[in-house]
């Protein structure tokens, strides 16, 4: 059974073979669905882009590596690390920008159809995939 039909038939999904199915940075896959959101998950190195949710939170957890989420706060700017088994929700309406660390994989817990690069973002540099998601492939 492929990892796609898996996740049609919610049969259980490996997170590690899950990760070792893409090479892509930044390029999330969905791994299963609960209500109305996607658990996606993804490599990520270097830096992603500034962006914002408007009407969603984006809550992270790092499966390995270490994360920095960069956030603009109305107190001012500030960036909260995140190593190996820690979990993190930026609040909806925050402007925030993930930096990773060479072999860090993270999970993310997003409304079906939330985009990578939320509602409003910085340029996008050609290493951040521009996407809802991918399906799984095996």
């Amino acid at each position: 059974m492929t990892m796609e039909t898996a996740v049609q038939r919610r049969m259980p999904i490996a997170l590690d073979e899950a990760l070792a199915s893409f090479d892509e940075h930044w390029s999330p896959r969905i791994v299963t669905h609960v209500n109305d959101y996607d658990v996606r998950v993804t490599k990520v190195e270097g830096e992603h882009v500034w962006h914002v949710h408007d009407d969603t939170d984006e809550f992270f957890l790092v499966l390995d590596g270490e994360l920095d989420i960069a956030l603009r706060e109305p107190a001012g700017e500030r960036t909260v690390t995140l190593p190996k088994g820690s979990v993190f929700t930026v609040p909806r309406g925050t402007e925030h920008k993930p930096t990773a660390r060479p072999g860090t994989r993270i999970l993310l817990f997003e409304p079906t159809g939330t985009l990578t690069v939320g509602d409003r973002h910085d340029e996008v540099p050609d290493h951040v995939d521009v996407t809802t998601g991918h399906a799984l492939d095996a």
